[in-house]
């Protein structure tokens, strides 16, 4: 059945109602996704000029009383303590330039308080063999710190649960390690930037609320629904041959 026959010279237009219809569908689909994508990449450039701005205001001061994480990720926090170097852990498997090598974790008693904070102080290369484990410098006495707040609970990629040995560990479980340590734990990460001289590196990445990703997502959907129409158009417009043109059987508009 078709839904309409056009004819403009030795061409002619007649798309089917069923193939029609399936093609509608998953060009509206096609589009709508694309959308939604474009409206999710949209609240994500208002959050990420929110990061933005944070990283640009006065830091916050950390003390006894427990933060609220949502209200303090990606902004700069102050802290004053010690570092307790009984339950310094190392991140496996952290690459920077080319080169393999550890995250080192240890939490920071906060002055006054039984609370402390979990700062990556940054980043050691690792040994020449898998068991020489650096063991980079603490700061011994009270210190004051500043650094980036960060979720916690992000994990990189993992293929098996691997147990922690020792104090390397593969990923970061925060409630294993509040556990383990038996330390009360301010709910953020604190990516260290004060300098200090202990031979960490510590070159953090600009927070990414992910606006490129979206906007990848939304061009492929929206080019997907271009390629549907277009294989619509092309596939119902047909050349007749010179015999059939004049043929009064299809002349029909």
């Amino acid at each position: 059945m078709h839904l309409l026959k056009l004819r403009i010279g030795s061409w002619r237009f007649a798309p089917t109602l069923w193939p029609t219809l399936a093609a509608l569908f998953f060009f509206a689909l096609t589009l709508a996704l694309g959308n939604w994508q474009s409206g999710r990449a949209e609240t994500k450039r208002t959050l990420q000029a929110r990061y933005d701005a944070a990283l640009r205001e006065p830091p916050i001061h950390v003390g006894g009383a427990l933060l609220d994480r949502d209200s303090v990720l990606y902004r700069k926090l102050e802290a004053r303590g010690v570092f307790d170097d009984a339950h310094t852990i190392l991140l496996d498997n952290r690459v920077m330039n080319g080169v393999a090598g550890y995250h080192v974790l240890t939490p920071l008693r906060i002055d006054g308080s039984a609370t402390a904070i979990l700062v990556n102080r940054g980043w050691v290369a690792a040994g020449r063999t898998r068991e020489q484990i650096p063991l980079p410098p603490v700061p011994a006495g009270r210190v004051r710190l500043e650094g980036m707040a960060v979720d916690p609970h992000t994990r990189y990629v993992e293929l098996a649960h691997a147990a922690p040995q020792g104090r390397v560990w593969q990923n970061l479980d925060f409630a294993r390690y509040a556990s383990a340590s038996g330390l009360r734990l301010q709910p953020v990460l604190l990516l260290q930037t004060s300098a200090q001289n202990d031979g960490l590196q510590r070159h953090w990445p600009r927070p990414d609320s992910g606006v490129g990703m979206h906007v990848g997502y939304a061009f492929q959907w929206y080019s997907l629904a271009t390629t549907l129409a277009i294989l619509w158009l092309v596939m119902n417009v047909k050349r007749q041959r010179a015999g059939d043109v004049n043929s009064p059987s299809r002349n029909t508009i």
